[in-house]
């Protein structure tokens, strides 16, 4: 039997828990043209948001267009712009005559064609005859304005792992391309295209946005609001009611806050307490949940763990021990970080890392609430 429970891809409808505010405040902005920037760390539920917001919008009657694509294995620019303009132009035609005369219309005077045979070997719509120049890439970033103008519908258009671009070596050269085009388009009332960029590495995504401010007031940064636990509670209630089984909510609090109310570490929590148990579920069960959980994942953190120094193993103790000024001298020596000049390169390492990042007051927090809780009990072995 299926479980209550959906952790393993996005969720909507009547899976989805709270964050309304922020679906209505996600649609008002791309309907009215914005483009907006999300970043969390992964598994967060940002793509349950975009698809509920996206599926609120067609409720209440809108027509848009919306194309979506992944740069978590994009590598180069011509990887990027060819993926791009593939995906723009899939929301709108299916056929390879009509691909063909959308790369004529829309690209033409620019190295980019329709390969046939590159389409039939690799399902690859955009292709290009040269390296791409600087016309080139402003082309392609125009490519989802012109598609919506000419079909009289508003596109959005999703792209993932945006802080990708970074592996290119051609990031800033894309981002100062795209902000031209935004400022380009911005105040025209015809048919258009909302941009949202979503990324999974908050500090990397935090360097575009914040530190090196790229796109400036032309985008909104929408934080996610934390669900709400008695929210959470009441679905995994409610989840487990329906196979028969009861929970005492106790239990569930405590399950919400050791996850930070990380709604996909609590769906495969849940659903393998699910597996677990016939009737009423004790806190014996909750354990051995947590266990396999923990199981599942502790590769992984193994895994991260090996990769730190023994310095930057040494701030990490420090952080999960409530410290926050750690060029203090009395902290450097108790954690052996060496100097308060070797201070700010173990907090960039471990940013870089995505372990921990830091909020406008410097104060850190591990970005990954069960990593959190593995490391304080198994590694550090802390009370």
């Amino acid at each position: 039997m299926e479980s209550p429970f959906i952790y393993d891809r996005y969720v909507t409808g009547k899976h989805f828990i709270g964050r309304r505010g922020d679906c209505t405040i996600l649609g008002n902005l791309i309907l009215q043209g914005e483009h907006v920037v999300l970043y969390e760390p992964p598994k967060s539920g940002i793509m349950s948001l975009i698809q509920q917001t996206l599926f609120n919008l067609r409720m209440a009657g809108s027509a848009f267009l919306v194309g979506q694509f992944s740069l978590l294995n994009i590598r180069d620019l011509p990887a990027f712009l060819t993926r791009l303009g593939s995906t723009v132009l899939r929301t709108v035609a299916s056929t390879p005559g009509e691909y063909a005369d959308l790369v004529a219309r829309h690209l033409a005077g620019t190295h980019f064609v329709f390969d046939q045979k590159n389409y039939s070997d690799h399902d690859q719509i955009v292709s290009l005859n040269w390296d791409p120049d600087e016309e080139d890439l402003l082309a392609m970033l125009r490519l989802p304005y012109r598609v919506a103008r000419d079909m009289g519908r508003q596109l959005f258009l999703i792209i993932d792992e945006f802080q990708n671009l970074e592996l290119t070596g051609e990031g800033e050269r894309v981002y100062k391309a795209l902000e031209k085009v935004l400022a380009e388009i911005r105040g025209d009332n015809q048919p258009g295209c909302s941009f949202i960029l979503c990324g999974s590495r908050v500090n990397a995504m935090k360097d575009i946005f914040e530190h090196r401010r790229f796109f400036y007031r032309q985008v909104e940064h929408i934080p996610l609001s934390p669900a709400d636990e008695k929210e959470i509670i009441e679905y995994v209630v409610r989840g487990f009611l329906s196979s028969g089984k009861v929970v005492e909510r106790d239990l569930l609090l405590g399950m919400c806050r050791l996850f930070r109310c990380n709604l996909w570490y609590i769906a495969h929590f849940t659903a393998i307490c699910d597996s677990l148990s016939k009737g009423y579920i004790i806190e014996a069960t909750l354990m051995e949940a947590l266990g396999s959980l923990i199981a599942i994942h502790e590769p992984r953190f193994t895994a991260t763990m090996n990769g730190l120094t023994t310095f930057q193993v040494g701030l990490l103790r420090a952080i999960l021990d409530g410290h926050s000024r750690f060029s203090a001298s009395e902290v450097i020596q108790r954690y052996g970080l060496n100097s308060s000049a070797n201070v700010k390169r173990l907090k960039d390492a471990l940013m870089k890392k995505e372990i921990v990042t830091f909020d406008e007051k410097d104060e850190p927090q591990l970005l990954d609430p069960l990593f959190e809780y593995w490391v304080r009990k198994y590694y550090f072995e802390m009370e």
